[in-house]
């Protein structure tokens, strides 16, 4: 058992960690955990955005749309040093989503067989973005990631401070919440209770969060396993000059790499010295979108590098688990229900923990005031 002035300590430690970068975890907690519910129901909503207006069409279905086009038509609207990906249908009645990042960012949304656009959204429009938009980044992008990475990791420190000051004279532990001995007491019991029996599966959540948030983790797991994280091939100076090879021809030449193999991103970049990177949803590749990967050049369509999942660094190759296990797609329905609840737990801890030292330190002042009241009276 921690001695006294010890136990102060680790106390002073875990509760002004958590009242300084607690409101963003929680915060952000509570949203991932209603991303997992909004995503559906944004969907059923948005199904104009969502569901192409040829689904169930036989004959329209089997129509390829001709991607170079597609291509020029974004440049001619966006800009010519517009990136864009292409997100085609996972399913037959799914639209193509077309991601832009240049003037303006956002998301097209284009029936996969005449190509014509059923609508737009910006990437902080519409509830479900602009959450995501906050769960992801705090609105502050490339800064917010650092930021959140840096709060995730935090949590750690608050699970192991917390677990200590829990930490049981006698095993097995009592994990008994008295609720009906007031607010504050059955508070406080969920929140000892609750942050020691789900600290550690919210610390895989936590963890997972943090790891897409900052990449340099991934670079540097790799470096402690001795490996070089593998970046995109680089186009030869000169090599990219003159007009791109037509957008489906590339993509072409990257299904021969991976036959038969469905596609999960093309990501097409605004300038030519760049490649194109056709990202592939291989059959064992866990990751929903797919990682495994095919560089080419845009002007020649030479292929630069080829890449399974398996085959990257342990840093980025770690992404293809990682990501569907923070979003609860690895496990399945019954996989994104418990990362739900375990959103809403993580959310709970955090306000709960603020609550109690509000509560605690106004029922403090109250007492010195009516002491100093009773002191004035009998003088």
């Amino acid at each position: 058992m921690l001695r006294a002035p010890l136990r102060r300590l680790w106390l002073k430690i875990h509760r002004w960690t958590g009242l300084t970068l607690g409101p963003i975890l929680a915060l952000t907690a509570l949203l991932g955990a209603v991303l997992v519910l909004a995503q559906p129901i944004d969907r059923q909503v948005h199904s104009d955005l969502f569901v192409s207006r040829s689904a169930g069409d036989a004959i329209a279905a089997t129509a390829a749309l001709p991607l170079e086009p597609l291509r020029q038509r974004i440049l001619a609207e966006f800009g010519p040093d517009t990136n864009f990906t292409l997100r085609p249908p996972h399913h037959a009645d799914e639209t193509l989503w077309v991601l832009v990042r240049g003037k303006w960012s956002g998301t097209l949304y284009l029936d996969p067989a005449s190509g014509a656009e059923q609508g737009r959204r910006g990437t902080e429009e519409g509830f479900y973005n602009l959450a995501y938009k906050i769960h992801n980044s705090l609105l502050l992008d490339s800064t917010g990631k650092g930021i959140l990475a840096f709060v995730a990791l935090s949590y750690l420190f608050l699970l192991v401070t917390g677990l200590v000051l829990w930490w049981p004279v006698r095993w097995p532990p009592s994990l008994r919440i008295v609720l009906n001995r007031g607010l504050l007491r059955g508070l406080f019991d969920l929140h000892r209770t609750g942050g020691a029996v789900l600290g550690l599966l919210i610390a895989v959540s936590v963890a997972t969060g943090a790891y897409m948030a900052w990449r340099p983790l991934g670079d540097f797991i790799s470096a402690a396993m001795g490996q070089k994280p593998i970046k995109a091939p680089a186009i030869a100076k000169g090599s990219a000059s003159g007009p791109r090879m037509p957008l489906d021809e590339i993509v072409a030449r990257a299904q021969k790499v991976y036959p038969g193999q469905p596609i999960g991103y093309v990501l097409v970049p605004g300038k030519a010295d760049r490649p194109v990177r056709v990202r592939f949803r291989l059959a064992d590749d866990p990751h929903p979108n797919g990682i495994s990967s095919v560089w080419l050049n845009p002007v020649s369509g030479e292929v630069l590098a080829a890449r399974k999942w398996q085959d990257l660094d342990a840093g980025n190759g770690a992404v293809a688990v990682i990501f569907p296990l923070h979003t609860g797609e690895l496990g399945g329905v019954a996989h994104q229900v418990v990362t739900a609840l375990l959103g809403l737990a993580l959310g709970g801890l955090g306000f709960s923990g603020i609550w109690l030292w509000w509560r605690r330190r106004a029922m403090a002042a109250a007492a010195r005031r009516n002491n100093a009241l009773s002191s004035r009276t009998t003088s």
